[in-house]
């Protein structure tokens, strides 16, 4: 730290201990300064010959015949006065980066200008800020930090911008200069310690283009504001390094930031920080990871940002959502919500992520507004891995008892858009919401169902499936069927898995992207599948399945003989006619309820089936 020795004179300040300051001389005092709770016995001469405002305060005292001078609002209080009292004196006085901006201050109180004195205490202390203290990077961190108790008079005085500018100055010089020493936060390196004995005094570890980020941590948040403003303004330090220096202050100021929480009674308090370092984020995608800018977004809702900051960080999440993870999406809702996470922020977030493919720019020809459509920015790999975190992230929310089925659903088809090669994920979260909610009804239960491809989901996939008594029947008896396509095509020509025949794409109900289709017919709906005899061998058939299916799956030799049997019905044309005929025929004969597992559909069969109870899991 660098500092300034002002005065020759030794040090005569004495106290008696009683809140009472003089100097020891011959000459009797002939005034008494009183700041604060201190009274300073003095000598007019040296004080008024360089003090503007003791000579006015001096010479109202003389008309009152009172040699008693008031000053009770002096910047820096009855410790700055004496130092401004001892140079009068030219006592030895010294100016640092602590105290150097409270006695400016002070000096400007007490009018000690050029006008009164050539080389006044204004003036030296002016020369030691711009020749000395503003080429300290150390120094200038540190006066700045002092002008924040002095705001306004750091404005007036523009220390605190030559402070804020001599920063960003350095902060933004060729990092080939600068040396390990500008920063005092970091830990230092063994050789630096001298307990590495192949240090040969050479500086052999390059310095990083953020050498500066932990050191500007120490500032508040409205100075940190100033200086990261200059920072960018002058265009030198890349997006990177600045969304690291915001993430570094984050970490350091807004307490339990790193699991996405404000360790605080008062999280208020916080909300200034956090919608200051959202206001300084860069607009450039990939300036600050996913993950982070998930918990600013987390940080805002606790200390409860204002719309404008959660709107920015939702958009700036939505052009990077592929690099988070399931963790970062599980943003709880607010005490005041039944449900245990916020899935409407989710959705928006979802929502901004596949604009990017559908944006469009607006031109103004000739008085005229045209759109233009862009191509799509997003990946085919992006998009297929934002699929999967979303199909990840719903199967954690439907544990949730309190989730209603239109959030699923909603947040379920906004990815639906996304081809993805396999279902699996998404059959695992709908079966979750079906386990958890046991109460839905047999249209809700269609509606959730009507989500998935079944022709999507993997071997394993389909052996959970029928055996899983919480789908529909119609949802099983797809599964059947392509399951025996798949095999037979697989055995045969090894072609890809055929399409559904048209009746039973008709009852199935259409497309499986969204719930929203077109309305069908009750009566054509695979619930309303006749309880002929068929249909009962059908039953029969995958109850036999469910009870030999106790071990392996895939090489229980009894489940084969009970697949190739099934392939055998399947394949009947007999049986699907009937099963998928005429809508006349299903009217009359209506009497099965898909939202009924299959064993569960006949009662002395359900008691026949005890191995429905072990059920496989789907990762």
């Amino acid at each position: 730290m660098k500092f300034m020795k002002l005065g020759s004179k030794p040090d005569t300040f004495r106290s008696d201990g009683n809140n009472v300051r003089y100097v020891a001389s011959e000459l009797a005092t002939d005034i008494v300064v009183t700041v604060g709770d201190f009274k300073f016995y003095l000598h007019k001469f040296p004080l008024l010959s360089k003090s503007a405002c003791l000579q006015k305060l001096v010479a109202s005292g003389n008309e009152q015949n009172c040699d008693e001078v008031q000053i009770s609002d002096i910047p820096g209080g009855s410790v700055v006065f004496e130092i401004c009292a001892k140079f009068c004196y030219g006592m030895t006085v010294n100016l640092n980066a602590y105290n150097i901006f409270s006695t400016r201050c002070a000096a400007e109180y007490l009018g000690m200008y050029e006008t009164i004195e050539k080389g006044n205490l204004i003036y030296k202390i002016d020369i030691f800020l711009n020749s000395s203290i503003v080429h300290s990077w150390k120094d200038s961190i540190i006066v700045l930090q002092t002008t924040k108790s002095l705001s306004p008079l750091s404005d007036e005085l523009k220390v605190g911008g030559l402070c804020v500018d001599a920063i960003a100055t350095n902060a933004c010089i060729d990092v080939s200069k600068v040396d390990w020493s500008y920063t005092y936060n970091r830990k230092k390196l063994p050789e630096e310690n001298g307990n590495d004995p192949n240090f040969n005094g050479v500086k052999s570890r390059p310095v990083p283009k953020d050498w500066w980020v932990e050191d500007l941590c120490e500032l508040e948040i409205d100075l940190y504001k100033r200086v990261i403003m200059s920072i960018k303004t002058k265009g030198i330090q890349s997006h990177e390094v600045i969304g690291e220096a915001l993430k570094a202050y984050s970490y350091r100021r807004l307490p339990g930031f790193s699991k996405g929480v404000i360790h605080s009674r008062d999280v208020g308090k916080y909300r200034s920080t956090v919608d200051t370092i959202v206001w300084l984020l860069p607009a450039e995608k990939g300036s600050v990871s996913c993950s982070f800018l998930f918990k600013l977004l987390k940080a805002a809702i606790i200390v409860d940002s204002g719309d404008m900051a959660r709107e920015q960080l939702v958009r700036q999440i939505g052009q990077q959502l592929e690099e988070a993870s399931l963790n970062d999406l599980l943003i709880r809702a607010a005490e005041r919500e039944d449900v245990m996470y916020d899935v409407d922020m989710v959705q928006k977030i979802v929502n901004k992520f596949l604009m990017q493919d559908r944006n469009a720019e607006y031109e103004s020809e000739e008085n005229k507004v045209q759109e233009i459509q862009r191509p799509g920015i997003l990946t085919d790999a992006s998009k297929l891995i934002v699929a999967k975190l979303i199909d990840a992230y719903l199967a954690e929310i439907a544990k949730d008892p309190n989730l209603p089925l239109s959030k699923f659903v909603d947040l379920a088809e906004t990815v639906s858009c996304i081809s993805r090669p396999t279902h699996n994920g998404l059959y695992r979260a709908i079966d979750m919401y079906l386990k958890e909610h046991p109460w839905m009804s047999k249209s809700e239960r269609k509606r959730i169902c009507k989500l998935m491809d079944c022709k999507k989901l993997s071997a394993d996939a389909c052996m959970h499936a029928v055996q899983n008594e919480r789908l529909p029947l119609r949802v099983v008896i797809q599964v059947l069927f392509f399951k025996q396509l798949r095999g037979a095509a697989a055995t045969s020509s090894g072609t890809s898995t055929p399409d559904l025949p048209k009746s039973l794409k008709n009852a199935n109900g259409g497309s499986h992207g969204s719930s929203r289709s077109a309305p069908t017919n009750p009566e054509e709906d695979w619930d309303s599948v006749s309880a002929t005899e068929e249909l009962k061998a059908l039953k029969t058939e995958l109850a036999a399945l469910r009870l030999r299916n106790r071990g392996d799956i895939r090489n229980n030799v009894d489940n084969a003989a009970a697949i190739s049997k099934m392939k055998d019905l399947m394949k009947s044309k007999r049986i699907f006619t009937k099963i998928w005929s005429s809508k006349a025929a299903i009217g009359e004969n209506s009497g099965s309820d898909s939202s009924e597992s299959l064993g569960s559909a006949n009662p002395e069969e359900a008691k026949s089936t005890p191995s429905r109870n072990r059920r496989h899991s789907v990762s």
